[in-house]
């Protein structure tokens, strides 16, 4: 799916004379690979787009360490500009909330909305990361978005692994309890992801709904990430289009129609 997202951007800045390529924080492309790779292509100015909505030390901090080393190593240094957070970006906001309410048109409107980000150890949020604040914040305007009072909308985290605490609410307790108080419908969005992967589609999608439906619950809906969807490149085109601002000026422009994500629905067998 990242791979759709940079090749739907390319085309979009095609005409400006744009380079765009992406990279794997773990994994292949990797960072410094990449970066090396547009280099030797003559690019002199590079902006370094990590796409983590929210702040975390553990993720965005990381890309922009990644980026950082690599450049520890070089004789000659091109511009680097990196994206800041953008947890409260209105474009991206407003993508959230059309995921959900074409979700409701539907399914019909669940007896709960859990908006359900990746975790962090509670003490990397006690030492000042700022993840946990951003989150609340994504979940406070996507709520006022949709214009849903908080006994229905519930932000959570799931992910957690080891002894020690994390942040909470944890997704799961928190869905299995609402099952066990009578709620049988619910939809499950995870805003800190922009692309699907194994922590939305299965660790939501899969394993989520059998705890919420041995719990009582009838029917789970995940609603898919943006990915690529017209929404979801939009929030994307916006941003590389105001961080590039003063090297080169362009104007976003709409990506090529993709399918529209369709929310999962998963229904208590027997």
């Amino acid at each position: 799916i990242t791979r759709l997202q940079a090749e739907h951007l390319a085309k979009t800045f095609k005409q400006d004379g744009l380079v765009v390529d992406y990279a794997m924080r773990y994994g292949e492309p990797s960072i410094p690979n990449q970066l090396q790779k547009l280099t030797d292509q003559g690019c002199t100015q590079i902006v370094v787009m990590p796409l983590y909505p929210q702040y975390a030390a553990s993720t965005t901090a990381t890309v922009n360490d990644e980026l950082f080393k690599w450049m520890l190593d070089l004789r000659w240094q091109p511009a680097i500009r990196t994206v800041p957070p953008w947890h409260d970006n209105p474009t991206y906001i407003s993508a959230l909330a059309n995921s959900v309410r074409a979700a409701v048109a539907e399914n019909g409107k669940p007896d709960a909305l859990v908006i359900s980000f990746h975790g962090i150890p509670k003490r990397y949020h006690m030492s000042g990361d700022p993840y946990h604040c951003h989150c609340m914040k994504t979940a406070r305007l996507l709520r006022e978005e949709l214009g849903w009072d908080t006994e229905t909308f519930h932000a959570t985290f799931q992910s957690r692994f080891g002894s020690e605490p994390w942040l909470m609410p944890y997704t799961d307790e928190a869905v299995t309890e609402m099952a066990e108080h009578g709620h049988k419908h619910v939809m499950v969005l995870a805003p800190g992801f922009v692309a699907d992967c194994l922590e939305t589609l299965d660790e939501l999608g899969n394993e989520l709904e059998e705890e919420f439906h041995e719990a009582g619950g009838e029917t789970l809906t995940y609603i898919p990430c943006l990915n690529d969807s017209d929404d979801g490149m939009k929030v994307i085109e916006e941003l590389a289009a105001a961080n590039l601002a003063g090297w080169v000026d362009v104007a976003p422009r709409p990506a090529a129609k993709a399918p529209k994500p369709k929310a999962v629905r998963m229904k208590k067998a027997g």
